[in-house]
């Protein structure tokens, strides 16, 4: 392994599920931030899924972790102070699996199984 830091390079794919939560807003309700989020994962190109809890988002390693922190920045831009976000971050280095695909193979282990 090496220890030179600087010339490690990050994983080439990654996906990432992420809830980010703007905090102190008064407002119970969060559609309105997750609306700008989700316009902005529109306009990345990158594959993304929203789900009722948060998003999983797929693509490079760079790519996908400029969008996060770009959706830090378009909350804060609307008025929100503060912006917390949980992430689960996946990586392979033996195959190339989207999110669709993973969901697919256990769909098909549960149709086998009834």
């Amino acid at each position: 392994m090496s220890s030179d830091y600087a010339s490690i390079l990050t994983p080439a794919a990654c996906y990432v599920d992420f809830c980010l939560v703007p905090v102190g807003t008064g407002n119970v309700s969060v559609a309105s931030e997750v609306a700008q989020v989700q316009k902005l994962l529109r306009a990345s190109g990158l594959k993304h899924t929203m789900h009722s809890a948060g998003t999983t988002v797929e693509g490079s390693w760079d790519d996908v972790m400029r969008v996060v922190g770009q959706a830090h920045a378009i909350v804060h831009q609307g008025g929100v102070q503060r912006v917390q976000t949980s992430m689960r971050v996946g990586t392979r280095t033996d195959k190339t699996q989207t999110a669709e695909q993973k969901v697919k193979r256990v769909e098909e282990i549960l149709a086998r199984d009834e």
